[in-house]
């Protein structure tokens, strides 16, 4: 017998207002100094869909917040597994804001929102543990290494892992780079199963640089000078996190599937953090260079174009879909070895690898 860590439930939450590229037409655009950008918008934004490649992102409407969005994918998450929600041992909700509410200068963080989630489900159970973590874009799959962790220690049994975010709150709307964030939130159940074949994590890895790199995603004050400059909004080294992405991310990856001593052809699928199309591209390309081999066809599934870079929720919200057929040319059968992976702020990257 096997005791297997598996996914035996998703749901995911995304937000139902579309806000399309031609929405930014008349942004005004800033430099750094606060010097008005020198190219027309229409430009920046044809640059801007070429090399990210999305299209349209979802934000949350006004009165949602984020422990709200982490709920309704929770429900979806448990209804699906068939679990009785008061058997959960852990919550783990990956975040990096908290509740930002519309049109507040800070985000709320107390209580948790895994205290949150927890009293929104109405779960009585004061043996279900709840707690955050602030991993940047890879905490969901932290987030699911710790829940597994967690399992193979004999301390919990099952475990809901959720990635969640309103980034629409915390950007700098005269910074370029407001245009990639989005809002949503992914969820899975994490449990432990005694079965006769093999099945679920079969290896994880995680590593932080934290010295120059600590400073690629950063908080920082709006390049509108007429505004207060005391208020910090997400920022980031655009150039410096594709570079380090391009090497870091494929070597991470691999180190997950040499604990097992699995080779590029056993992989079919990589669902990898929605951060950019291009880089994403080139992250999968330099995979496969690590093992000699072109890459096969549609291995890597991406909803970039339509959902923008949700941060935490890109990963989950990716599996669910492709789970639920909502991704078309992509699914996953009985057998299949996947990677989990994501890169962000810390700078932090993870992979897990997952037989279904």
């Amino acid at each position: 017998m096997y005791n297997n860590v598996i996914i035996s439930g998703t749901g995911s939450a995304i937000p139902t207002k579309v806000v399309k590229n031609a929405d930014f037409k008349n942004h005004v655009f800033l430099n750094e100094d606060g010097s008005l950008f020198e190219k027309e918008n229409s430009e920046i934004i044809e640059k801007f869909n070429a090399i990210t490649g999305i299209e349209e992102r979802r934000y949350a409407e006004d009165s949602v917040n984020t422990s709200d969005l982490a709920t309704q994918a929770s429900e979806q998450a448990i209804q699906s597994s068939g679990i009785n929600k008061e058997d959960l041992d852990l919550i783990i909700v990956a975040h990096n804001f908290g509740d930002v509410k519309k049109g507040s200068i800070q985000g709320d963080m107390l209580p948790s929102l895994a205290t949150r989630v927890k009293n929104k489900l109405g779960i009585v159970n004061p043996n279900c543990v709840a707690y955050d973590i602030l991993f940047g874009c890879p905490g969901w799959v932290q987030g699911m290494i710790q829940a597994n962790q967690a399992i193979k220690a004999g301390d919990a049994k099952k475990v809901l892992v959720i990635g969640a975010e309103t980034l629409s709150r915390v950007v700098d709307h005269s910074d370029r780079d407001s245009m990639i964030f989005a809002d949503g939130a992914g969820a899975t159940i994490l449990e432990l199963k005694k079965e006769d074949k093999e099945r679920g994590i079969l290896t994880t890895a995680a590593q932080t640089y934290a010295l120059e790199e600590a400073g690629y995603l950063y908080s920082g004050p709006t390049f509108n000078q007429e505004l207060d400059q005391d208020i910090n909004y997400i920022k980031m080294l655009g150039r410096k996190i594709y570079e380090f992405a391009l090497t870091k991310v494929p070597a991470a990856i691999k180190v997950a599937m040499d604990k097992r001593g699995l080779e590029i052809d056993d992989i079919s699928k990589v669902f990898l953090h929605q951060a950019n199309e291009k880089m994403d591209e080139a992250i999968i390309k330099r995979l496969y260079r690590l093992y000699r081999k072109p890459v096969k066809g549609n291995v890597m599934p991406m909803s970039i174009q339509k959902l923008g870079n949700n941060s935490v929720a890109t990963v989950p919200i990716l599996y669910d879909m492709v789970l639920r057929n909502q991704l078309e040319g992509h699914s996953i059968t009985t057998n299949d070895i996947v990677v989990f992976a994501s890169v962000g702020a810390g700078m932090n990257i993870n992979a897990i690898t997952y037989k279904v």
